[in-house]
């Protein structure tokens, strides 16, 4: 029984997906600033819904776009929450620095 090999582009974009995934990773686990760890994170969603869309091509179906547009509207709305905390955070501390951040700490 013969695997049915998966199409050149389903390669390549699965290829760009884990490449942005890993840079989006790397830049949550090394930088400090908050903005760019948001901006990391959503370079992470992207990632996935490239991957989702590459997946829903090569199967011929519209499921993975669906979800898609799901991820899209959780990360607009993660974006528009994070950046009120980032706001507030900012007017309380006067950074964005990470390691600043204390107020949830016993």
């Amino acid at each position: 029984m013969d695997a049915v090999a998966a199409p050149p582009f389903l390669q390549h974009a699965l290829l760009l997906s884990l490449l942005l995934f890993a840079v989006g990773a790397l830049g949550v686990f090394l930088r400090r600033n908050v903005i760019t760890i948001f901006m990391c994170v959503e370079i992470m969603l992207n990632a996935v819904n490239l991957a989702f869309v590459a997946f829903s091509r090569g199967h011929g179906t519209l499921d993975g776009q669906v979800l898609v547009f799901f991820v899209m509207v959780v990360a607009a709305a993660e974006a528009a929450v994070g950046l009120a905390i980032v706001i507030a955070l900012q007017r309380h501390q006067d950074t964005l620095d990470v390691d600043s951040f204390n107020l949830m700490k016993w």
